[in-house]
């Protein structure tokens, strides 16, 4: 039997003095063996670890719930393919009278390039179509410059938007790129339906850049409960180390010194105004035992804000999309 991870922030003691509390609760979890001074996945408890490690791809299929469906694909253009046509489903519903959007993550890219040319063979015209970008890189408080070589709103525009034939184009008030000022992003979710917000897996389990949070003040102990976090809206967040790795290696050619320390991040508030959230898995930007574990924990509803990806255990429409051959195994080679 799986223990479930012990998980919430600290409360009132003036307003528990005369409740009975389990010790167990109260017990400061273990230090993350990647970084002590954070939360992450390593402090959960063994034998959560040990179960998800033993999880087959067959046995991970059979994890859909009412809420959340897991998807395999045999290959890469049927996998991105797939991506690209939830653009293409969501723009298609909306009207003047109805504008709806999708938001959309930058890992991966593959599939931009397929909605600029699914958009112009259709000939979708995009006037009522709204774009929110997931997430930027914040340098000494601002956002960076489309000139920044690792800019996610350059990568949007030149993968996908500038890609797109004028007469069909979006109205560049219907592209919404996060800023350090984030008021002005915030309020772009205000009367816009958010069809999908789609969404890769990081090696910290974040989605944008939902990373786990520091290890100190009221959060030493324990990490933000569920419903502490699930509250926190878009804002410049500060970077997991594991995080700030990965992009060097999947973005910077391993140059950790390029990647900036901290991000710009739609939060879950906006995360629980999408109708739906889809999350693509093509092995690349996570391990084989981290794609497990989101699957497990999400279908056995354990939420746990130190794996911020689990917190979609609670939204009520969820699909994971997984490349079949990327999802790999969690048996010991050596190399």
């Amino acid at each position: 039997m799986v223990s479930l991870p012990r998980c919430g922030g600290n409360v009132d003691t003036a307003d528990n003095e005369n409740k009975q509390t389990n010790p167990e609760e109260n017990m400061p979890r273990k230090l993350s063996s990647i970084a002590p001074d954070w939360w992450d996945y390593t402090t959960l408890e063994p034998d959560l670890i040990q179960t998800v490690a033993r999880l087959t791809p067959e046995k991970m299929l059979k994890l859909s719930r009412p809420g959340f469906r897991v998807a395999f694909y045999d290959t890469l253009e049927e996998f991105y393919l797939a991506e690209a046509l939830e653009y293409i489903h969501a723009w298609r519903m909306a009207t003047p009278d109805n504008p709806v959007g999708i938001c959309g993550p930058i890992g991966p890219t593959e599939q931009l390039p397929l909605v600029a040319r699914l958009v112009n063979e259709l000939e979708l015209p995009l006037k009522s179509a709204h774009f929110w970008g997931m997430d930027e890189w914040c340098i000494d408080g601002r956002e960076v410059p489309v000139t920044h070589p690792l800019s996610f709103e350059r990568a949007d525009r030149e993968l996908c938007f500038d890609r797109i034939k004028k007469e069909l184009t979006m109205p560049q008030e219907n592209l919404h790129f996060p800023k350090a000022d984030v008021s002005t992003y915030r309020q772009s979710w205000d009367g816009v339906h958010c069809a999908i917000m789609q969404g890769g897996q990081g090696d910290v389990k974040h989605w944008a850049f939902n990373d786990p949070m520091r290890r100190k003040g009221k959060h030493k102990d324990q990490p933000p409960s569920p419903e502490e976090y699930r509250k926190l809206a878009a804002r410049i967040v500060d970077l997991h180390p594991l995080t700030i790795a990965q992009n060097a290696r999947t973005s910077g050619g391993g140059n950790i010194s390029l990647v900036p320390t901290q991000a710009i991040s739609v939060g879950p508030a906006e995360t629980w105004r999408a109708e739906k959230v889809s999350i693509w898995h093509a092995g690349n930007h996570d391990n084989p035992f981290g794609q497990r574990l989101t699957t497990f924990m999400i279908s056995q509803k354990i939420a746990d804000s130190a794996v911020p990806m689990s917190l979609l255990a609670d939204h009520p429409n969820v699909q994971f999309n997984f490349y079949r051959p990327g999802i790999g195994t969690c048996d010991v080679a050596m190399h």
